[in-house]
């Protein structure tokens, strides 16, 4: 059985002809929601899947309104509201060098310079110029700290033992 990794999630139908509003959660959203794509529909609180695929797809407003092929209708996509959007291990595709999903580098440990462990990357930022890795802190506990994604400040990443090495400027605590 495959893998399956959030890349957005279904927020709301878009006019009566099927067409639905989807929040993406992904860097590669043109490639994840380009027409042909196949992907699936989960619901978090029962789990169960559903395979989708696109015929058709627009940007708007950072939002994708998309057609789902055999959807034609608002009440057919109605249910789905809330679902998350999801993208099979196989159909993800290969990353060049010094590049990650974000599935990777949620839940790597956060390790200085010194080798002092700051916590573990929670979640993934998008503001701007640069992507903000945040880790919860193990001391003091229940705090947060705001990496950037930026040469100076991640020094390395290690996926396959989920460690993160990271030179702390002045003022990122």
């Amino acid at each position: 059985m495959s893998k399956w990794y959030t890349v957005g999630k279904l927020s709301n139908t878009h006019g009566l002809r099927g067409e639905v509003k989807i929040v993406p959660s992904t860097d590669f959203a043109e490639q994840r929601f380009a027409i042909g794509s196949k992907l699936a529909l989960q619901d978090e609180r029962s789990g169960s899947m559903t395979t989708i695929e696109i015929v058709s797809s627009r940007e708007q407003k950072g939002f994708y309104i998309v057609k789902l092929k055999g959807f034609d209708h608002i009440n057919d996509v109605e249910k789905f509201k809330g679902w998350l959007v999801k993208i099979s291990e196989e159909e993800q595709g290969e990353l060049e060098e010094g590049e990650y999903y974000y599935h990777e580098i949620i839940g790597c440990k956060a390790v200085t310079e010194e080798g002092e462990e700051l916590g573990v990357i929670s979640e993934i930022l998008s503001p701007g110029a640069n992507h903000v890795w945040v880790v919860d802190r193990i001391q003091p506990k229940g705090k947060q700290l705001l990496l950037p994604v930026i040469d100076d400040v991640i020094l390395d990443v290690d996926i396959v033992n989920k460690k993160v090495l990271v030179r702390l400027l002045e003022g990122l605590i």
